[in-house]
């Protein structure tokens, strides 16, 4: 008989509930349900049962239930993509974004390897100013000129891209343009549409009929908590990345397109708080061509674009100061207020008639951060700004987009790429391989039970998230040192 733990004198809950999941009879398999979802700091408890059936003969091919867990119930990965919630599904997440990016850059995932000879560039589209900040200027040789407010800044300095003169700064006119971001690159990709079409005296109607505009993109946050967008942006023939672009279509195009699309467009947002506000891009816009065949040691190679826009595909907005979780009170929508079956209204009980999950001035964050969510918070309870939603979006600093996105034929697509790795695991796991896959039939019956762990699971979750980190950090060591890796 195995021996039991005793340790009754121990006082931490974690510790005791730990204890108890080491003398479960099958603590190998609670563990085992940790380690399968790599440690996720919030996993989703699923309670149920499936069966896979084979059609033909009404056999079970093969039987799952939650009865049988010695938790009585299984763990399934958040699939949460930002880092500060959950590093190791974020991790995920960052990984089949690469694959999506560099698949439209050098082909793969169903993408053609000819795609490396179609005319790309990385190009990089920035909010305007709004207001001087905090950053040292640097002379075309290399000079530190310092900051305007006569100060030289150490390269990690808190107030490094916050105002000068916060009296002074337009936050309303920085959230909203956060707020109207996504807006104004849907208009770009118009613009950008045109201004090809005009270079290569084409109808704009008829443009589709000879090439095709492929994109990928990721949001940023600059330190001043605007954010900008770094892109792939490609030329295709008219079916897609099966197809090269007209002769005449090259990279030259493409450069010119992008600048004055980008200074054409605008966007006119009103009320009568802020007055008119006319949305642009800021002047700074950085265009590199990604080269068909770049040496191994160039700065813009496949792998380092494709690294770049999915190491930001996790992040958010924790970069200018904010955090990471909302704001608003979810009963009341941030309103402060409920509307009854009789169609009253009366306070939130739950945040007192304040919309606030939290106080705001309670929250640990910068001032200059403080300060855009305040804003975010007073043009939110405007009527005439109701559609933006920006309490709601108050902890993103108003940007209420999508963090990356892209055409529909730049390249596959994140379903695609989780829809193979489903078929991988399920390949490699099958009792019955030779059974074809048209004379199976699964059936489900699942109900959500919860979300986290017991405290005892808890600590072997984050002994998984270190012990994965550690190994992590040796393969970059060996690489780094060309030592193999044991």
């Amino acid at each position: 008989m195995p021996r039991m733990l005793d340790l009754s004198h121990v006082t931490s809950p974690a510790v005791r509930d730990l204890i108890d999941l080491v003398n479960l009879p099958d603590f190998d398999r609670a563990h085992d349900q940790i380690k399968q979802v790599r440690g996720c700091t919030r996993p989703v408890q699923l309670i149920g049962s499936t069966a896979t059936v084979d059609s033909a003969t009404q056999g079970i091919l093969r039987s799952y239930s939650t009865v049988d867990e010695p938790t009585g119930r299984l763990l399934t990965a958040c699939g949460n993509r930002r880092v500060t919630r959950c590093p190791p599904c974020s991790r995920i997440y960052a990984g089949d974004t690469f694959q999506l990016i560099k698949a439209g850059i050098n082909g793969g995932k169903t993408v053609p390897e000819t795609v490396r000879s179609h005319p790309r560039v990385f190009a990089t589209l920035t909010a305007p100013s709004f207001g001087p900040v905090h950053g040292n200027r640097t002379t075309k040789a290399g000079k530190n000129l310092g900051c305007r407010c006569g100060r030289i800044h150490p390269d990690h300095a808190p107030n490094l891209g916050t105002p000068i003169n916060p009296d002074r700064y337009d936050y309303a006119g920085a959230v909203l343009w956060n707020a109207n971001a996504g807006a104004l690159w849907a208009r770009f990709t118009t613009y950008l549409r045109r201004y090809v079409a005009r270079a290569l005296g084409l109808p704009l109607k008829e443009l589709k009929d000879h090439l095709r505009l492929s994109y990928a993109k990721v949001a940023e946050y600059q330190r001043r908590g605007l954010v900008h967008f770094h892109s792939v942006i490609r030329f295709d023939g008219p079916e897609g990345s099966t197809q090269p672009p007209p002769a005449a279509a090259t990279v030259a195009v493409l450069t010119d397109a992008i600048k004055a699309a980008a200074r054409q467009v605008s966007l006119l947002v009103d009320s009568t708080v802020t007055g008119p506000k006319l949305m642009r891009w800021g002047e700074q816009i950085d265009i590199q061509e990604i080269p068909e065949a770049a040496a191994e040691d160039a700065p813009l190679t496949d792998d380092a674009v494709a690294g770049y826009i999915a190491k930001y595909s996790t992040k958010g907005a924790e970069a200018a100061g904010t955090v990471d979780r909302p704001l608003y009170c979810y009963p009341c929508t941030g309103t402060g207020s409920i509307t009854t079956d009789c169609g009253a209204t009366r306070p939130c009980g739950k945040c007192h008639g304040t919309g606030q999950a939290e106080p705001l001035d309670t929250l640990k964050i910068h001032p200059h951060a403080r300060r855009m969510i305040q804003t975010c918070w007073d043009l939110g309870g405007l009527e005439e700004l109701a559609e933006l939603r920006l309490r709601k979006w108050a902890h993103m600093l108003g940007f209420r987009g999508h963090f990356s996105t892209k055409s529909r034929r730049y390249s596959t697509t994140l379903g695609a790429l989780r829809a193979a790795r489903r078929t991988w695991h399920h390949s490699t796991n099958d009792a019955n391989p030779a059974t074809s896959a048209e004379t199976i039939l699964v059936l489900s019956d699942w109900r959500y039970l919860g979300s986290g762990y017991r405290p005892g699971e808890r600590l072997l979750a984050a002994q998984i998230r270190h012990h994965t980190e550690q190994l992590r950090d040796q393969a970059r060591r060996a690489t780094t040192e060309g030592e193999p890796w044991q």
